[in-house]
């Protein structure tokens, strides 16, 4: 089944709910019922919330809709009549979404006696639908403004076999398990508190660990690809988001007076980095100039859309702006791509999809300068002979970009490494060089994310290794365990050895049985865990346990410890 015909089904299946809910709910009213990735939703305005038991009373009347095997039937009424036939229904919200459409016809689907507005297509019938299943209830405000009503969105999922729907429903509660948050909490790593404001993280010791290890991998790759590590302030004047053009496009920013001058927290690093760009008179012999900064920024996302690390108010990109001459951009990108690609292989990713955004509706720059931008990027991706889809309208406001997402353990795709060329913020920031030809010229910018924010690429590993992170990843890499009190005074000097090797290591010296103690560093993940006793100690060695294969014996330490730098050192 195609990827369109297989939309097609589960919009008619959204179609299909919201008939079993009017014929169980006769009061409720509806919003919008959209086809989205793996399933559908609806949006339902009822004055008492569902429940669980309703999700299975509303999959049974589903159920015998499709047995009836009624035909969708498409009819092409006036604004003027659908108007009057939603308002004669009491159907508010699409009375609303008929005055929005603003056109002189509109489409409808009736089943029966059950009508939607909609512009389909749908599938023939109902029996066409075999395979779904309800999964959840959540709230979503009308037309995701919170000053709309609540609405009440419930989520289905719709395949074309059993089969697809059952390895589906696996890797669902394979999700749960590898939730991030659960997890986060579990392993110790992060945690975000009601006293310091949502969408805010709190870093734990083990979590700061594996942030460090993100931010020292990020800096020594940059080095060695030529970029300049620089930093900025986290607050501007507002006239510099006046200039960029963030200002007017009303971007999710926080605002603050200061001796009557309005500033902003930047929601970017773009501005900070055009402004060292413009420090100097620049030749042409210095380009390309590649400027990267592990930047903090602060947006004001909305609190129904904060998820854990995945979607918060304040996070740091690994950010990076290349400035460059017009024959050096393929190449510029090219450069880009292959990092991206070599990061996410270092990363245990192995496959990734890849999309170019194209100009949305609002945005700044000519036609020309678009093309120009747009037509590199495609020739980049090319070149690197990568497939990819067109998304259209999604670019941001100063240029077209190329958006990068990996593929996890579990099939789930995430956004991660953005590539945009931009021809308009040098323009707006009159931004030049000194051409070969001793003239001014126009250099074209790219910004980059490789992981994207460190706060969503942490959730992301975390989901992807279920807390069991590689040993060069892992903020604890060995477990130093005692047997008894006696075993305290080695257990120690394993640990000194181990520290002053670069080895991240933990001591339980508990007054607790081993076998709890090694079920406890089990739980937390531990590559290693070593485990002392009177042999042990007597002998110079450790009892070694390996999180993947098992139980190894009593050895040497000197011997295990090269083994531990060998796997640090290929990253194994």
């Amino acid at each position: 089944m195609s990827k369109q015909d297989l939309e097609i089904l589960r919009h008619s299946c959204s179609h299909i709910m919201a008939y079993a809910i009017k014929k169980l709910f006769p009061d409720a009213k509806f919003g919008i019922g959209p086809a989205i990735e793996n399933g559908f939703y609806y949006d339902i305005d009822k004055k008492i919330p569902f429940t669980e038991d309703d999700l299975a009373k509303i999959e049974q009347k589903m159920q015998e809709i499709i047995d009836e095997d009624i035909p969708f039937e498409r009819q092409e009424l006036s604004s003027k009549d659908a108007l009057k036939l939603f308002s004669g229904l009491k159907e508010d919200y699409k009375v609303e979404l008929i005055k929005e459409i603003a056109q002189p016809t509109v489409s409808v689907y009736r089943n029966k006696d059950f009508v939607d507005l909609c512009r389909g297509p749908h599938v023939q019938s109902t029996g066409k639908v075999k395979v779904f299943k309800l999964l959840n209830i959540a709230g979503a405000y009308w037309h995701g403004n919170e000053a709309n009503p609540m609405l009440q969105r419930i989520y289905g999922a719709c395949f074309n076999t059993e089969k697809e729907l059952k390895d589906y429903l696996n890797n669902l509660e394979e999700a749960k398990k590898r939730d991030h948050r659960k997890l986060g909490k579990e392993l110790g790593l992060f945690s975000i508190e009601e006293e310091i404001g949502p969408g805010l993280i709190l870093y734990h010791p083990k979590g700061a660990m594996l942030r460090m290890m993100l931010e020292d991998y990020e800096k020594k790759e940059h080095l060695k690809r030529g970029y300049q590590i620089v930093q900025g302030p986290q607050i501007l004047k507002t006239d510099i988001w006046k200039t960029s053009g963030h200002y007017q496009m009303g971007y999710p920013m926080y605002f603050f007076e200061i001796d009557g001058q309005e500033y902003g927290i930047k929601p970017m690093n773009c501005p900070g980095h055009i402004l060292i760009y413009k420090s100097s008179l620049r030749s042409y012999r210095e380009f390309p100039i590649r400027l990267f900064e592990l930047g903090t920024v602060h947006r004001h996302e909305k609190s129904g859309v904060l998820h854990g690390l995945l979607r918060v108010r304040a996070f740091t990109q690994d950010d990076a702006h290349i400035f460059c001459l017009p024959e050096q951009l393929e190449e510029e990108i090219i450069g880009v791509i292959q990092f991206v690609q070599d990061t996410l292989k270092i990363f245990g990713f192995d496959n990734f999809e890849v999309e170019i955004s194209t100009r949305p509706e609002k945005s700044i720059g000519t036609d020309e300068d678009w093309d120009k931008a747009t037509e590199a990027l495609k020739k980049s991706l090319d070149i690197k002979n990568i497939p990819y889809e067109i998304n259209v309208g999604d670019g941001a406001f100063y240029g077209p970009k190329i958006d990068i997402k990996l593929k996890d353990a579990i099939g789930r795709t995430w956004q991660c490494a953005t590539i945009q060329c931009d021809f308009a913020l040098p323009e707006r920031f009159d931004l030049t060089y000194i051409g070969s030809d001793g003239n001014k010229h126009r250099p074209i910018m790219l910004h980059r994310v490789i992981l994207g924010s460190l706060e969503r690429f942490m959730g992301v590993l975390i989901e992807h290794y279920a807390g069991a992170f590689p040993c060069w990843l892992s903020p604890v890499q060995v477990k130093v365990l005692t047997i008894s009190e006696n075993h305290i005074q080695y257990a120690k000097e394993v640990v000194d050895i181990l520290r002053q090797e670069d080895i991240r290591v933990e001591l339980d010296s508990r007054k607790e049985k081993i076998g709890f103690k090694i079920r406890e560093a089990r739980l937390e993940r531990a590559p290693y865990i070593f485990v002392v006793g009177d042999k042990e100690a007597e002998e110079k060695t450790v009892s070694v346990r390996n999180r993947v294969k098992g139980d190894i014996g009593q050895i040497s330490l000197s011997v295990i410890l090269e083994n531990i730098k060998e796997d640090i050192r290929l990253r194994r």
